[in-house]
């Protein structure tokens, strides 16, 4: 087993959280500019225009809050629309094959939770060694050290 993280520790995709902020904050200022800057455009077009913005510079930010979150009580996934939290003993396996866009977590259910906080897409070291970290606090913290 490799060396295991000290608690509480967070898993997040630094690089491609950087890049959707970043891409977020410009767009939006873009958007904005060309809105203002156009002189046919009417009030209720030009706030249409910078409606539009936010509402694509929201999505990029909810595209940007995925995470895993491991404590001593468990893990907490957030993806993009929602939060869960599983206790150590709910996750059988940690999951993240060749080709798989992010990390996916076996549960005692027999299903599978996606965990879009460890994805290998720009930083494909970095994911591997996030996925054997939380798989390693899996093993150390799963069903067969409870009471």
């Amino acid at each position: 087993m490799s060396d295991v993280p000290t608690l509480p520790v967070t898993f997040r995709p630094g690089r491609t959280r950087a890049v959707l902020l970043t891409a977020a904050v410009a767009l939006f200022a873009v958007i904005t500019a060309i809105a203002l800057l156009l002189e046919k455009l009417g009030p209720g077009e030009r706030l249409s225009f910078i409606f539009t913005a936010a509402l694509l510079a929201g999505v990029l930010a909810l595209l940007a809050r995925v995470k895993v979150v491991a404590d001593e009580s468990g893990v907490t996934v957030v993806n993009i629309a929602g939060k869960r939290h599983l206790d150590w003993a709910e996750i059988v396996q940690v999951n993240l094959r060749p080709g798989d866009p992010w990390v996916f977590l076996n549960l005692t259910d027999g299903t599978s939770l996606p965990a879009l906080g460890i994805q290998p897409g720009i930083a494909k070291q970095q994911a591997i060694a996030d996925a054997r970290a939380l798989r390693s606090l899996v093993e150390s913290h799963g069903p067969g050290d409870l009471p």
